[in-house]
C-alpha cells in the first residue's frame, strides 16, 4: 500500500487501503456479535443474605457479609459465603453447582472433620453460592469472596499463564549471566510470536498465522526477483510489476472469507441450539478427540425418578423412560412377579431384560391391597406436593420425595387426593433424622390410626417384626427374610439406584391434640411392605449421543461428583462404558473407572504410563478435572469439557473446547467456556461437533482455492517476466487491479459460499481431523500445486496465442502503465489471461464442492446420469448466484471506457472469446482428470489397509480408545 501510494499509483493502492479496512472492520464487528448475544444470557440479579448483627436480623446484600458474622439459611436461601454451621435442624443444601452430587446434602452441625476431607463429605460446612433445599441453620461466616471454596475455582478461572520464562539455574540457586540472557530472548520471542500468532489460538489459527509469514516472505522475494528481472530499475512501471507479483502471493480476502464463514456458522449453531462464545471453538471442534462430560443434568436429566419397586407379597413394579420426570402420566408401568435380585440372576443367564407385560395403573390397583398399602405410605410419609397446573405438572419439595410422590400419583393416589377426597388427617410427624435414618408420620381416617414410615433399607427392617408375602396375613420377620431383602436391596442398588424402604402399622395409641409420643414406639414392631429404587435418569437422547460420538472416533468420558456406584452403572447406560465390561481385561477395567482420590493419588508420569485414561470418574474435585484435560494433552489428544456446574468451570477454561449449559449453566460455567448448548442436552453437542467438522471441511475447501489462485496468479507473473517490450521492461500478464479483483471480488463471494456448503454425508463417521496436519494435508497441498501450476499453464497459453499466434508480437512500450494504439495487442492479451483466470476459478469453485468425486457424479447412487450435477449445483444456492455474479461482473470491467484501459489496464475482447471458451473445456477436463486419479489411488490404498475404517468401540474391546481415540482411522469420499 505504502509502495503504491508512494509512486502515485492511487488507484493500486485505494484498492489495497479498502481490502486492509475491511479486514479489519469485518472482524472487529463478528467478535462484537459473538459477545453481545452471549451478554442475553447473563444474570443481573442481586442475591442478599439474613445477617444477625447487634443482636438483630439484618437483611443486607451479599457483597456486604463479612467473616464473623452470624447468618440464618432457611429453605430456598442461597447461601451467601462459606458458613461454619452452629445449628440445623434437618438442613440439606443442594450441592451439585460445587461438587456435581446429584443429591441434597444432608448437614450436621455437631460433627467434624479432618483438614483433608473432600468438599463433599465436609457436612458441617455450607458453602457459598449452594442453595437451601429443606430445614433451616444458624452459622458463622468464615470465608468469602475469593476466600471461599467457589472463589478459589473463580481464581483457577482468572489464572493466566506467565509469560516470562524462568531463568534456569544451578542446584543452589545462582545462575550465569548467559542463563538471563537466554531466557530475555526466549521470552521476547514468545512475545513477537504472541504478537504474530504464531504461538497462541487453535491449531489453524496458527498454521494460518505462520502461513501469512511464509506467503507475505514468499511474496517478498518474488517482488525482488521482479526487480532483479529488470536490474533492479526505478521505472514505476517496474515497481507496478513487482507489486503486481507481491500481491499474487497474498490471500487478500482469507481473513474475510474466514471470519464471514465462521460468523454464518454461528448463526446455523443457534438454530441447532448452539450458541458460539468464541469464533475460533467452530474449527477446533472439528478436532476433537475426547469429551469429558459432567454426569448431573448434561447425560442425566438432573431430577430424581422411581425407576423399580418391590413389593414382596406382588413383585417388582418397574416404570419406563420418561421425558418429564414429574409428569406422573410420562411412562409406562410394567409388572412381573419375580424380586430384582432373582430377575438379575435371569438375566445374566438369558441376556433378556426379563421384565412382563407393560399394565395400566388401574388394573395393578384392583384387588390389591398391597399395593394401596405400599402407595399410601409413599404419598403420606412424603412432604413434596405435586400437582397439574394449568395443564402442566409442578413440583415442590424435596427431590427424593418429589420423585416418590411423582410414583403415588401413576396410580392417582395423590397425597392430595388421600388428604381431601379420602379423609386422611395428618396426626404427627416424626422429622427424617441422620442418626436413625427414618422419617415417620401418623395419619388417621374414620377409626383407622396407621403410622407410616420410610428410610434407609438396614433400618427400617431393623424396626420390622412382620412382612407381608402373597397372603394378606402378616408374617413374622426373620433373619432369612432380612438378608432377602437386602439382597434384594443390592440387586437395586447394582443398578445406580438408591435404594429405601417402606413400612407401616396400625396405631393403637392417643390422637389427641395433647398426647406425647414415644418415636422409639412409634417406629417398632412395623410391617414391612417393600423397597423403591429412586435414581436420576439419563437422558433419552444421550445412549444415541454417546454412540454417534464412538462412530465418529470421539471418546466420551463422564467426570462427576457423583458415587461411584452409580456413575457406573449411568456411564453403562449411557454407553460410555462396555456392557460387557466384565469380559475386559481386568487391568483396563479397573483403568476405566476409578474414583477421584485414586486418579489424584497418581503422579502425572503414573497418569502417563496408563493404557488407557480413565471413561469414569467418580467423587472428582475441580482439579481432578484440570488433570484429565492435561492429560488428554499430554497425549497429543484434542478434550473438550461440558458442563453447567461451577466445579465445572476450571477445566472448561482449560479444555481445547469448553462447552456450558445455558439453563441450568452458572453464569462462571458460561463466562468460562467456548460454546453454550441452550437446550442443555448433551445430544446437541453432536450437532455442534458436525458443525465444527463441516466447516473444518469447508475452510479446507476454500483455502485450496484461494492459494490455488495465488500459486497460478504468481507463476504466471514470474514466468511472464520473459515477456519484455522494446525498453527492456516486463511486460506483466496480469494488471494488479485484475489480481485483487480475482482474488475479492471473483473468487471473494464464491469463497464464502464453499464456507457454507453442507456437511458430507459421511461426515459423522470419520476420525476427528489430525491436528498434526490441520488443512494443509498432503493431498490438499499436493491438489494446490496441480490446480495452481495446470491455471497457470492455460493462462500463460492464452496469453502467448493473443500476442504471438493471433498478433504480430509486438510488446509495446509502456503498456504496464497507459494504454497507446501500440499496447492495443498487450491489452487484449491481458483482458484475455484475465477472463481465463476468472473462469478458472469459478469453475474451480465448483469442483471443490467435493474433493475427490466428480464434479458431474458427486452422488455416485444417484440414478440421474447426466442432470445430477444440475440439482447439486442448486442445491448450494449461495455459491450458484455467487458464481453466476462472478460470469456477469466480467463484461463492465471488460467494456466499460475508464474502467477496462485506466484502471484494469486491458482492452474489450471479441474473437478471443474462442480461446477462452477452449481453455475453459481444457481446464475443467483437466480438473477432472486428476480427481479420477486420486479416486483410483485411494480406493487401492483402502484395499491395502482395510484396517483403516471405523469399528465398533464396543464390539472391540473400546479398541482405538486406549491412549489415542484419533486413531481410528477412516477413508473419506474414496
Amino acid at each position: 500500500m505504502a509502495v503504491s501510494f508512494g509512486i502515485h499509483s492511487y488507484i493500486e493502492g485505494g484498492v489495497i487501503s479498502a481490502v486492509i479496512l475491511l479486514n479489519i472492520v469485518v472482524g472487529f464487528f463478528q467478535e462484537y456479535s459473538a459477545e453481545k448475544t452471549m451478554n442475553s444470557l447473563r444474570s443481573l440479579s442481586s442475591p442478599t443474605a439474613s445477617t444477625v448483627r447487634n443482636g438483630k436480623t439484618e437483611v443486607v446484600p451479599t457483597a456486604e457479609v463479612v467473616p464473623g458474622d452470624i447468618v440464618e439459611l432457611k429453605t430456598g436461601d442461597t447461601v451467601p459465603a462459606d458458613i461454619r454451621l452452629l445449628e440445623a435442624v434437618n438442613f440439606d443444601c443442594d450441592e451439585a453447582l460445587l461438587t456435581g452430587e446429584s443429591l441434597p446434602v444432608q448437614k450436621n452441625a455437631e460433627v467434624t472433620f479432618d483438614a483433608d476431607t473432600g468438599l463433599g463429605d465436609r457436612l458441617n460446612i455450607a458453602f457459598s453460592s449452594t442453595t437451601v433445599s429443606r430445614g433451616r441453620a444458624r452459622g458463622v461466616v468464615f470465608a468469602t469472596g475469593m476466600k471461599t471454596e467457589i472463589g478459589s475455582i473463580a481464581a483457577a478461572l482468572r489464572a493466566k499463564g506467565d509469560r516470562i520464562r524462568p531463568v534456569k539455574r544451578k542446584p543452589d540457586g545462582s545462575a550465569r549471566p548467559h542463563r538471563y540472557a537466554q531466557a530475555w530472548g526466549l521470552t521476547a520471542g514468545d512475545s513477537i510470536g504472541h504478537f504474530l500468532g504464531v504461538n497462541v489460538g487453535t491449531p489453524l489459527q496458527r498454521k494460518l498465522s505462520k502461513l501469512a509469514l511464509l506467503l507475505f516472505g514468499i511474496a517478498v522475494v518474488c517482488a525482488i526477483i521482479v526487480l532483479g528481472a529488470n536490474k533492479f530499475s526505478n521505472d514505476p512501471d517496474v515497481i507496478i510489476y513487482a507489486v503486481a507479483t507481491g500481491l499474487s502471493m497474498i490471500p487478500a480476502c482469507l481473513v474475510v472469507v474466514l471470519t464471514i464463514t465462521m460468523a454464518a456458522g454461528t448463526k446455523r449453531m443457534v438454530q441447532r441450539q448452539v450458541i458460539v462464545r468464541k469464533l475460533d471453538s467452530l474449527e477446533a471442534l472439528g478436532a476433537v478427540t475426547d469429551i469429558c462430560s459432567d454426569k448431573t443434568g448434561t447425560l442425566t436429566q438432573g431430577k430424581m425418578i422411581v425407576k423399580e419397586v418391590w413389593i414382596p407379597a406382588r413383585g417388582t413394579f418397574s416404570v419406563g423412560a420418561s421425558t418429564n420426570p414429574i409428569d406422573p402420566t410420562e411412562g409406562d408401568i410394567s409388572h412381573g412377579h419375580t424380586s430384582p435380585c432373582k430377575l438379575n440372576r435371569d438375566n445374566e443367564k438369558t441376556g433378556g431384560n426379563g421384565r412382563e407385560m407393560k399394565a395400566s395403573p388401574e388394573g395393578l390397583l384392583k384387588d390389591n391391597p398391597h399395593l394401596e398399602d405400599f402407595l399410601n405410605v409413599a404419598s403420606l410419609a412424603n412432604l413434596a406436593h405435586v400437582h397439574q397446573s394449568e395443564g402442566a405438572w409442578t413440583a415442590r419439595g424435596e427431590p427424593t420425595e418429589i420423585a416418590i410422590q411423582v410414583f403415588a400419583s401413576r396410580f392417582n393416589w395423590n397425597r392430595d387426593r388421600l388428604t381431601k377426597e379420602l379423609s386422611w388427617k395428618h396426626i404427627a410427624e416424626f422429622p427424617f433424622d441422620s442418626n436413625i435414618k427414618k422419617m415417620s408420620v401418623i395419619f388417621s381416617r374414620n377409626e383407622n390410626k396407621m403410622v407410616f414410615t420410610k428410610g434407609a433399607v438396614e433400618r427400617v427392617i431393623g424396626s420390622c417384626d412382620y412382612i407381608h408375602w402373597e397372603s394378606c396375613d402378616a408374617t413374622n420377620m426373620t433373619e432369612d427374610i432380612r438378608s432377602h431383602i437386602l439382597e434384594n436391596m443390592e440387586a437395586l442398588a447394582a443398578q445406580g439406584l438408591r435404594v429405601l424402604a417402606l413400612a407401616s402399622k396400625k396405631f393403637k395409641g392417643s390422637i389427641a391434640s395433647d398426647a406425647v409420643y414415644d418415636r422409639d414406639a412409634i417406629e417398632s414392631n412395623l410391617t414391612f411392605l417393600g423397597l423403591i429404587g429412586i435414581y436420576d435418569p439419563p437422558r433419552l437422547e444421550s445412549y444415541n449421543a454417546v454412540k454417534q460420538c464412538h462412530q465418529a472416533g470421539i471418546a466420551v468420558r463422564m467426570l462427576t461428583g457423583d458415587h461411584p456406584g452409580t456413575a457406573r452403572v449411568i456411564a453403562a447406560q449411557v454407553g460410555i462404558i462396555p456392557s460387557n465390561l466384565k469380559e475386559t481385561a481386568k487391568d483396563v477395567a479397573d483403568s476405566m473407572v476409578m474414583t477421584g482420590s485414586q486418579f489424584d493419588k497418581l503422579s502425572d508420569e503414573d497418569i502417563d504410563k496408563l493404557q488407557m485414561l480413565p471413561l469414569v470418574i467418580a467423587r472428582c474435585s475441580p482439579n481432578t478435572k484440570v488433570r484429565m484435560i492435561d492429560a488428554l494433552r499430554r497425549r497429543k489428544l484434542f478434550g473438550a469439557m461440558t458442563g453447567d456446574g461451577v466445579n465445572d468451570s476450571p477445566a472448561l477454561k482449560r479444555a481445547a473446547v469448553g462447552i456450558a449449559m445455558g439453563q441450568a449453566g452458572s453464569d462462571v460455567a458460561k463466562d468460562a467456556s467456548d460454546i453454550v448448548l441452550t437446550d442443555d442436552n448433551f445430544a446437541s453437542i453432536l450437532n455442534a461437533i458436525e458443525e465444527g467438522r463441516r466447516m473444518f471441511d469447508n475452510i479446507q475447501k476454500f483455502v485450496l482455492h484461494l492459494l490455488s489462485e495465488n500459486i497460478a496468479q504468481a507463476c504466471t507473473l514470474l514466468v511472464g517476466l520473459a515477456f519484455k517490450d522494446s525498453s527492456g521492461l516486463s511486460v506483466f500478464p496480469l494488471a494488479p487491479v485484475e489480481i485483487l479483483w480475482i482474488i475479492m471480488i471473483t473468487s471473494g463471494l464464491p469463497d464464502m459460499g464453499l464456507g457454507v456448503e453442507a456437511a458430507a454425508p459421511d461426515i459423522m463417521s470419520r476420525p476427528p481431523q489430525s491436528l498434526t496436519h490441520g488443512i494443509f494435508t498432503f493431498e490438499v497441498m499436493l491438489d494446490m500445486l496441480v490446480y495452481g501450476l495446470w491455471m497457470a499453464a492455460l493462462c500463460l497459453t492464452s496469453f502467448s496465442l493473443v500476442v504471438f499466434g493471433f498478433g504480430d508480437g509486438n510488446l509495446g512500450v509502456s503498456c504496464n502503465n497507459s494504454y497507446s494504439t501500440e499496447c492495443d495487442t498487450i491489452f487484449r492479451a491481458r483482458a484475455t489471461t484475465f477472463v481465463c483466470l476468472t473462469w478458472f476459478s469459478l469453475f474451480l469453485a465448483w469442483e471443490l464442492t467435493s474433493m475427490r468425486r466428480s464434479f458431474f457424479r458427486s452422488k455416485p447412487k444417484s440414478k440421474l446420469y447426466f442432470t445430477q450435477w444440475l440439482h447439486d449445483v442448486w442445491r448450494n444456492q449461495f455459491l450458484f448466484w455467487a458464481i453466476v455474479a462472478g460470469f456477469i461482473t466480467i463484461f463492465p470491467t471488460l467494456y466499460i471506457p475508464v474502467i477496462n484501459r485506466v484502471v484494469f489496464l486491458h482492452e474489450g475482447i471479441s474473437w478471443e472469446w474462442g480461446i477462452v471458451f477452449v481453455e475453459g473445456t481444457l481446464f475443467v477436463g483437466g480438473v477432472e482428470a486428476w480427481k479420477w486419479a486420486k479416486r483410483i489411488f485411494f480406493r487401492k490404498k483402502a484395499r491395502r489397509h482395510p484396517e483403516g475404517n471405523l469399528v465398533d468401540l464396543e464390539a472391540n474391546g473400546l479398541k482405538g480408545l486406549r491412549g489415542d481415540s484419533g486413531a481410528i482411522g477412516h477413508e473419506r469420499e474414496t
